[in-house]
């Protein structure tokens, strides 16, 4: 038997502190994020950064705690703080419409640039110019789903721990690498000096992907760009690749959403490097 809430006021310290996470200026001063749903602090108690869970604090409904006891021992073994709360408080913090019952409190988990460089990553996204937080937490989920090693966001996307960046994601921000804050044209040289190729997506590009897979040119380390799913890449991003490549259109839809053509490329991509003679890594043949 669950006990009562120990949390039944909004106005609570503990409760505001976490509300305050909803906005990106007091999430940088912190260096905290909010994450919702089963899915998402399952992850979050589970991950480990610098040692520590991702998982700082755990705020429950006396029914979700009931109906996630799995997650609710995960989160105290973790070592995170766990409050139950009356469910004014859970949709007070809440960003979604209707809420699941459980919010948890994360530290960041961006990694260094230099880190992702070092690990000689054989597919990485790189998101240039996104600006909508669902689609950034998308794309990181297919990147997540494609095997991809790291996810690079630069300086004119939108904030990775955006509460709808986070939950697009599923929980995918807590599998894989992600830098922050990178210039583009830093993404693209580091990249490249590691000895990946840099590829543009864009539906506009001179290269087709089906030719570039016939071709045989995908099975070694690639990077995508992804740009604004609105204007695509500007041109100066698009120079910076070794080659900008288009999702070819067999049927009649005007375009693809930028989700969808990420996974294509990713999902190309990955198949080309786990295909006989492709190249699993910088040091792997």
């Amino acid at each position: 038997m669950v006990a009562a809430p120990e949390l039944i006021s909004p106005r609570s310290s503990r409760v505001v502190a976490a509300r305050r996470l909803a906005k990106r200026n007091f999430r940088s001063k912190e260096r905290l994020f909010l994450a919702e749903g089963p899915q998402a602090v399952r992850e979050a108690a589970t991950h480990r950064t610098g040692g520590a869970s991702a998982l700082t604090e755990l705020f429950a409904t006396v029914e979700a705690a009931e109906r996630y006891a799995d997650i609710i021992g995960e989160a105290r073994t973790a070592g995170a703080r766990v409050h139950l709360a009356a469910d004014q408080v859970i949709e007070d913090i809440s960003t979604t419409v209707t809420p699941q019952g459980l919010v948890g409190i994360c530290r960041f988990l961006d990694t260094p640039f230099d880190e992702i460089l070092a690990a000689r990553p054989r597919l990485v996204a790189v998101l240039a110019h996104v600006r909508d937080p669902g689609n950034a937490g998308t794309v990181l989920r297919c990147a997540d789903a494609a095997g991809a090693e790291a996810v690079v966001l630069t300086d004119a996307s939108v904030d990775l721990y955006n509460p709808k960046a986070v939950r697009a994601s599923v929980g995918s921000l807590f599998h894989l690498p992600v830098a922050v804050g990178v210039p583009v044209e830093r993404a693209v040289a580091g990249l490249r000096d590691a000895g990946v190729r840099v590829l543009a997506a864009d539906g506009a590009g001179e290269d087709d992907l089906d030719a570039e897979l016939d071709q045989g040119t995908m099975g070694g380390p690639t990077a995508w760009v992804f740009g604004n799913e609105a204007w695509g890449l500007p041109e100066e991003t698009r120079a910076l690749a070794d080659a900008v490549v288009r999702v070819p259109i067999h049927g009649k839809a005007e375009s693809l959403n930028l989700a969808t053509a990420a996974a294509v490329c990713l999902y190309a991509s990955a198949r080309a490097q786990r295909a006989a003679g492709g190249c699993r890594s910088v040091t792997e043949s």
